[in-house]
């Protein structure tokens, strides 16, 4: 095998030139289907970190109430079965947020939006303070128990400045329609695609609003250190906070029904159901299979009855479940790119295989007389093929990191559009290791399956036959 080896080297650096065209054309693919998938593979992460800060956390819960009439409030007026299970799945209660939101529509001088407003404890939240950047105004302002800081490009379609006050209209948690007013202290730097989000004031001042007291309020945050352990904590907790209250969860069939969807993050571990036959029934019924994990279990609320309070857990991947549909739709993209240029390349290495076959007649003949068998000839040719899809899948792989490294050292910013993608303005990468060996498969599977037919015709050769052959 080592004598095959030596060979198969020597007879790719005889014709330089055919080896290199077909290792550029294999790298090439290599190369843009890793710089897709290694970038693709950090826009998840990227979104969870970004909007974790905007929405308090990476794991969540709320409480749910019911009426005798079956209307629903979302709201958690007391968190002691909350703190008492981030205890019992030993988790760090410093990582924690609450918040109140609410859809507000602003109003000035004619001019009206409508965004979530969240109602923060800002001596609370250091990690806030310390995300925020003000293009106008500064955190002294917010002395004022109604002050709202505003987003650039919420602020510019208003049409307001720092000391403006905008008029308020809003729900309360029961439904009811409220008013206020809000002075703007402070306008932060535009987030662009998803700057509706950004917009806070004073929990204390919102709750008033709300129609709820200063200490109660509607969303429990937690912030995980590592997110790959997002939905391992969120069952953690889940578990634990099911010992002291009810929790909603899904019925077993429609959580498979979940995770076959490719919209929808999956639970690790989902417990067994416990709502009635009636219950999973409805369920079924009235949600759709491209609906996400979290609107999902919202719908439980409107076919299952309690008493109190029953909380619901979901995590950041449920907010952001689009996000995986659209890392699959790039992975598969470049899936279907690096298959339809190996097929091109498939019919150029045949063919080429096939003349190098008859250049290589009387040296075929000449090894075969020497001895070696018709399952060594046939071994050299893949060897070469296989030789050739490694050198280039290794030169893709080299330029594919290249580049990225390039890229990643420009700043796009965190005003544009792309900023949420974006790791502190600029482009990340996460390296795909496993899909980067299972495309390698493919490549070397490929390209033996290629140069197959033409060394099997080769290793067939008569000795005698192919040493009187003349070019």
């Amino acid at each position: 095998m080592e004598t095959l080896i030596r060979i198969a080297l020597r007879n790719l650096s005889r014709q330089k030139k055919r080896s290199i065209l077909f290792g550029l054309a294999i790298g090439f693919g290599i190369m843009i289907v890793t710089i897709i998938n290694s970038i693709a593979g950090s826009f998840q992460t990227n979104v969870s970190a970004n909007l974790a800060q905007f929405f308090s956390g990476h794991v969540f819960v709320e409480g749910v109430e019911k009426n005798e009439r079956g209307k629903t409030a979302e709201i958690i007026r007391d968190d002691s079965a909350i703190l008492a299970a981030i205890k019992d799945a030993g988790l760090d209660s410093r990582n924690i947020t609450r918040r109140s939101a609410a859809a507000v529509t602003l109003i000035f001088e004619g001019t009206r939006t409508t965004q979530s407003v969240y109602g923060v404890n800002f001596e609370e939240e250091v990690l806030l303070q310390e995300r925020l950047v003000f293009k106008q105004g500064s955190k002294e302002n917010l002395q004022a128990p109604n002050a709202l800081i505003l987003s650039e490009g919420i602020a510019k379609k208003l049409k307001v400045e720092v000391g403006d006050r905008l008029l308020a209209q809003l729900k309360t948690v029961t439904g009811q329609n409220n008013v206020g007013e809000f002075v703007v202290a402070g306008i932060m730097q535009d987030m662009g695609l998803f700057s509706s989000m950004l917009a806070y004031t004073h929990r204390r001042y919102l709750n008033e609003l709300l129609n709820i007291k200063p200490n109660e309020y509607q969303l429990f945050g937690y912030f995980v250190s590592d997110i790959s352990r997002t939905e391992t904590i969120a069952q953690r907790l889940q578990n634990a906070l099911k010992q002291h209250a009810p929790v909603f969860e899904l019925p077993q069939q429609t959580t498979e029904r979940i995770q076959a969807s490719p919209n929808t993050t999956p639970q690790e571990g989902a417990s067994a159901p416990e709502a009635t036959n009636t219950d999973t029934t409805s369920v079924q019924q009235t949600t759709q299979p491209f609906m996400s994990r979290y609107a999902k279990i919202k719908q439980l609320a409107k076919t299952e009855t309690w008493e109190g309070t029953k909380f619901r857990v979901f995590t950041i991947n449920d907010i952001i479940s689009q996000i995986d549909q659209i890392v699959s739709i790039l992975k598969s993209v470049s899936l279907g790119i690096l298959l339809v240029l190996f097929f091109i390349i498939m019919v150029g290495l045949t063919n080429t295989f096939r003349m190098i076959m008859y250049e290589r007649i009387r040296e075929i003949g000449t090894m075969r007389a020497l001895g070696i068998q018709r399952r060594g000839i046939r071994n050299l040719f893949l060897l070469e093929a296989l030789f050739l899809s490694a050198f280039g899948t290794i030169g893709g792989w080299v330029a594919a990191f290249v580049i990225l490294n390039i890229l990643s050292l420009f700043s796009f910013g965190t005003d544009t559009v792309f900023s949420l993608f974006l790791k502190n303005g600029h482009i990340s990468f996460v390296v795909p290791w496993g899909e980067m060996f299972l495309h390698y498969m493919l490549i070397a599977l490929l390209t033996l399956l290629s140069v197959y037919f033409p060394a099997r015709k080769a290793s067939k050769l008569e000795p005698a036959r192919a040493l009187r052959t003349t070019k």
